[in-house]
C-alpha cells in the first residue's frame, strides 16, 4: 500500500451501506464503512471487523508499513477461499484504523455501494463530474490525416483529470477504425470499448474510446467517443485542446 502524497493518511467516516460477494455469499455488510486515502487518487473501504461476515484466517504472514504491523488472513465462506484476501492492522499509528479490516477488492466478486455495484474502487465523495453540451469545434489529426472533425463535443470535466473531449461518433472517420479487444471500467462512468486507428498502414492502437452504456451521472456521453489527447493532435476552435 502507497502512503499519501504528503505522507499522511486521510480517514474518514462513510455513511453508504456497503457489501461485498465471493461465490454468492455475503462477506462484508456493514453501515459503518471507513473510507481511508492510502495514496492520493481515491480512497479505499476498511470495514469494522464485525461487520466482515466471512471467517478471517489468519495466515501468520505480517508485513511492516508506515501504519504499522499488518496481519495478513485469508477470507473463508460457503467453501470458498480467498487467499491473503484481508488485512488487520496490529498497533496502527492511526487510531481510526483499530479494529478495522481492509478487504482487497479484487479478492471479492463484486461490491456495492447500497443496492448498486461499484466497480474498480469506492466513489471518491470528492469527485465530481460534469458533461456538458458546447459547440466548439473539434479537430483530431493523426498522421497527418483529419480522423474526426465536430462542432458536437461533449466536455467531461472531472475532477483532477484534464477536459476529455467526447464525439459523436458519426464524426469520425469510420473507415479508419479498428475495433480493440481492451475494456476499461470506471465507477464513475461505466465500461468503455477501445478502438484503434490505421493511417497510411500504421495501426495507432487503443486512441479513443467510448461508453455504449453509462451509469447515470454519465449518461452525456453514452454512445460517443474520446480520444487521448496526448497521442493525437487535438484542437478546439484551432488552439491545441
Amino acid at each position: 500500500m502507497d502512503e499519501s502524497r504528503d505522507g499522511v493518511i486521510r480517514v474518514e467516516q462513510g455513511r453508504k451501506r456497503v457489501r461485498a460477494f465471493l461465490g454468492g455469499q455475503l462477506v462484508v455488510d456493514t453501515l459503518r464503512p471507513v473510507l481511508v486515502w492510502e495514496w492520493t487518487r481515491y480512497p479505499t473501504y476498511y470495514v469494522p471487523v464485525e461487520d466482515v461476515r466471512a471467517e478471517l484466517v489468519p495466515t501468520g504472514e505480517v508485513l511492516p508499513t508506515g501504519r504499522g504491523r499488518a496481519a495478513v488472513h485469508d477470507l473463508r465462506a460457503g467453501g470458498l477461499t480467498a487467499p491473503r484476501a484481508a488485512v488487520r492492522y496490529l498497533d496502527p499509528p492511526v487510531a481510526e484504523l483499530r479494529d478495522l479490516v481492509r478487504v482487497e477488492w479484487a479478492a471479492v466478486d463484486q461490491w456495492f455501494e447500497e443496492d448498486e455495484p461499484v466497480s474498480v474502487h469506492p466513489r471518491d465523495p470528492y469527485k465530481r463530474i460534469d458533461a456538458l453540451a458546447s459547440s466548439r469545434r473539434v479537430r483530431v489529426e493523426l498522421g497527418g490525416v483529419l480522423v474526426a472533425d465536430s462542432t458536437r463535443p461533449v466536455i467531461l470535466y472531472e475532477t483532477g483529470l484534464p477536459p476529455r473531449y467526447y464525439l459523436p461518433l458519426t464524426d469520425v472517420r469510420q473507415d479508419l477504425l479498428r475495433p480493440s479487444a481492451l475494456r476499461t471500467s470506471c465507477p464513475y462512468k461505466g465500461t468503455a470499448d477501445y478502438w484503434s486507428v490505421e493511417v497510411g498502414g500504421t495501426l495507432h492502437r487503443d486512441v479513443l474510446w467510448g461508453y455504449r452504456t453509462t451509469l447515470p451521472e454519465s449518461a452525456k456521453i453514452a454512445g460517443m467517443v474520446a480520444f487521448h489527447d496526448e497521442r493525437v493532435h487535438l484542437t478546439v476552435d484551432g488552439a491545441p485542446g
